[in-house]
């Protein structure tokens, strides 16, 4: 039976010339008790969507009704679960879910409603932290507090705006479980906007993706049995046919074709060596051992003594070659990252670049951070410029300006050269950082979790975004990430780290797959999930910091 009913629903925001139409036609039905997944890139309409469901906004065309009845504005049946936690900072976990108490069963006695809150807190696994304040909690457990206010409005119908997408990804994991959990012992009905396509797999009994250009797409069902445990999804065919399938989908609506190029690389020669041509511009550089860490250590001093953060990492990496380096939080993968850009002074052992020592930084080595570091009042186009004058001291204006050029309509960005940085997205700011370290013409690129700002479908089109690129220079890489896709769809070696402090490598896997590459191609590819659950395996064993003695072996770098 249908619960939650568009017809017709179209939402615009601004008149005449002005006005940007978001959502287009909408007819949508959900199903009492369901678990409906809404999955989209960023700015196809999915906030405005659920915004719509939970009477928050009002639709500049058609209805949306609840039970039959028009929704007018908000209702305590239908709670909302948003990205923000919106916390009283000065009310404690009880305090922050007493609000919604009072608010929608004010007859209760004082006693009923403490008795109330306290069944929902503990619901979500708060019940040791009922006393702390926001300040006090981490991310995950603010939203969880999020999530018990929710419910203890006691609502027929939960709508959830990407509540997990500012969390870690176990954290992630761990509260999308507690919802379904929830889901499955009150009955609720389920709304979830998210960008993450396992995530809508493993909780949804049905998918709708929304298009980039505001109307509804392609509808998938869920048939995978509950309860679907992530670890076992990898091996399961009707969870790789699905993935499949929904991947390809978003990637033909929202990816694919978007990689200009009508310019060439202009014949100049940067200063550190390289020719300018790019299929020339490994000449006379060393091939094997391009990249050199020999018993490389980093040591912090502390109050206590010296901490060993990194230890005896060694790794030997050919010219060309492109490295994943994955692990969990706190395992020194940045660590080792600044060392080989120059930014971080090495305690013990040697990294050496093709045949000299690393010391200091150099534009020899470009590194694009999580955050690209953009100055705000300039334009993509003079970001980019940065750094080029003096990578390229005996080309002409114009030659330098090709090659800022030529990189920034590579990234996608040819529209938009004169863009201010505070004007653009966060997905558009990381394209200049991508562009900016290739026209730098290095030899090395270092990419410290470049897209782990980003949201998973945006995530998803830089990559490819990298990849064409890379195709065309093949500079040798390193990518610190702790998206396991990612690192395989890269990397020609997966370098896996044991937890740290002391950490090290505890596994190299080599990656065997065709390129050019592509999502598609590889979730399609026999070996992809071969390859998927060996990180798997070993992620699942070092998780919750564990460090474990025995089962997992080294594999030395040749």
């Amino acid at each position: 039976m249908s619960i939650l009913k568009l017809d017709h629903v179209s939402q615009s925001f601004g008149t005449g010339l002005h006005a940007s139409h978001v959502l287009k036609n909408i007819d949508l039905e959900v199903q009492e008790g369901e678990f409906l997944v809404l999955l989209g890139f960023s700015g196809t309409g999915k906030t405005t969507l659920i915004n719509l469901m939970a009477g928050l906004e009002h639709p500049t065309k058609g209805s949306v009704s609840f039970k039959g009845a028009p929704v007018t504005g908000p209702g305590p049946e239908r709670g909302v679960i948003f990205q923000s936690y919106s916390l009283m900072p000065w009310l404690t976990v009880n305090g922050n879910v007493g609000l919604a108490v009072d608010t929608v069963f004010p007859g209760l006695s004082r006693a009923e409603k403490a008795e109330k809150v306290a069944h929902y807190v503990e619901m979500v696994g708060l019940g040791h932290a009922a006393t702390r304040r926001p300040a006090e909690l981490s991310g995950g457990m603010r939203q969880r507090v999020n999530v018990a206010r929710a419910l203890a409005m006691n609502p027929e119908m939960l709508l959830l705006d990407e509540p997990l997408s500012a969390l870690d990804a176990l954290t992630r994991a761990n509260l999308a479980d507690e919802i379904e959990r929830i889901w499955q012992t009150d009955q609720k009905t389920c709304v979830l906007i998210t960008n993450d396509v396992d995530e809508a797999i493993i909780l949804a009994d049905r998918i709708i993706a929304l298009n980039p250009d505001g109307t509804l797409g392609e509808e998938f069902t869920v048939n995978i049995p509950r309860p679907r445990d992530r670890m076992e999804m990898n091996t399961d065919d009707a969870f790789k046919r699905l993935r499949a399938e929904v991947t390809k989908y978003l990637m033909d609506v929202g990816i694919e074709a978007k990689v200009e190029g009508t310019r060439n690389l202009p014949d100049v020669t940067p200063i550190h060596g390289l020719p300018s041509v790019v299929k020339d511009a490994q000449k006379g550089l060393i091939d094997e051992r391009f990249l050199d860490f020999s018993q490389l250590h980093k040591v912090y001093p502390t109050p206590k003594g010296p901490l060993t953060v990194v230890e005896d990492f060694d790794l030997k990496i050919d010219r060309g070659e492109f490295i994943s380096l994955i692990g969990h939080s706190g395992c020194g993968k940045s660590t080792v990252l600044t060392m080989a850009a120059g930014l971080n002074a090495i305690s013990k052992g040697a990294i050496k670049l093709d045949g000299r020592h690393v010391e200091g930084a150099d534009p020899e080595r470009a590194v694009v951070f999580q955050s690209p570091n953009l100055f705000p009042w300039l334009s993509a186009r003079e970001n980019c410029a940065i750094g080029v004058d003096k990578v390229y001291p005996r080309a002409s204006q114009s030659e330098r300006q090709d090659v800022v050029e030529y990189y920034l309509e590579r990234v996608g960005l040819a529209d938009a050269m004169d863009k201010p940085a505070n004007e653009m997205s966060n997905g558009m700011q990381q394209r200049v950082g991508i562009a900016r370290a290739f026209a730098l013409s290095p030899k090395l690129l270092l990419l410290d979790e470049p897209f782990g700002m980003l949201d998973s479908l945006t995530r998803w089109e830089l990559q490819e975004v990298l990849m064409e690129v890379w195709s065309r220079t093949k500079v040798t890489a390193i990518c610190v990430t702790h998206d396991v896709d990612e690192a395989i769809l890269l990397a020609d070696r997966v370098v896996m780290m044991t937890n740290g402090p002391q950490a090290t490598i505890g596994r190299i896997t080599s990656v065997d797959l065709p390129r050019p590459r592509s999502r598609k191609a590889l979730l399609a590819h026999p070996d992809y999930y071969r390859y998927r659950q060996q990180v798997l395996d070993f992620l699942e064993e070092y998780e919750h910091g564990a460090k474990p003695k025995t089962g997992t072996s080294r594999k030395a770098a040749a």
